[in-house]
């Protein structure tokens, strides 16, 4: 198990990755929609494998700092915090969610907010920063919301459905977070 703490807003818990997501993230298999947003071809997308998604959630588990988005008590994406440099006090954010419903209901900017409420409460980090593919709109609307700001464009860096994209970096600080939840999350 993980050092994940938990998470609380509302109805949405982000909480360390168990073996009972292996079922609920195989029920949801591969959305094309959703993986062409990751840079994925449409060509090259294969249905999800019991090993592959077991491999997955074992990663997940023993990650420092990963967890599975659950929103009514159903597990829908997963966020984490990559390559920790603790002498900077900076990482790298992910975030997916793989449950096509979910789609452009605020999910996103909460699970966001509260993990960097996270970052720069509990571990004390000063700067947050993520790469985003320039078409995925909904995805910078949501860092956006949460205060992130683009901070530079490496061109035609994914090749995607035979066409070159961009990447936009995006970062915040620690004093341009505003914590919605400040009262809200923690450790449980």
């Amino acid at each position: 198990m993980s050092a994940t703490s938990v998470l609380k807003a509302g109805d949405i818990v982000l909480r360390p990755a168990t073996e009972a997501d292996i079922d609920a993230r195989l029920a949801f298999g591969n959305d094309a929609d959703i993986a062409e947003m990751y840079g994925k071809n449409r060509s090259d997308i294969r249905p999800l494998t019991r090993d592959g998604v077991q491999d997955w959630v074992g990663w997940l588990m023993s990650h420092p700092h990963a967890w599975i988005i659950e929103k009514d008590g159903s597990p829908i994406g997963e966020i984490r915090l990559d390559n920790m440099n603790k002498t900077d006090r900076r990482t790298l954010l992910a975030l997916g969610i793989f449950d096509p419903s979910r789609l452009g209901q605020g999910i996103g900017p909460v699970a966001i907010a509260l993990v960097l409420a996270h970052a720069f409460g509990t571990l004390n980090l000063h700067r947050v920063s993520l790469r985003v593919l320039a078409y995925n709109s909904r995805a910078i609307r949501a860092y956006e919301k949460c205060g992130f700001r683009v901070e530079g464009r490496e061109r035609e860096t994914a090749f995607v459905n035979d066409v070159w994209h961009d990447d936009l970096m995006m970062g915040i600080l620690c004093h341009e977070f505003a914590d919605p939840f400040r009262l809200k999350s923690g450790p449980d």
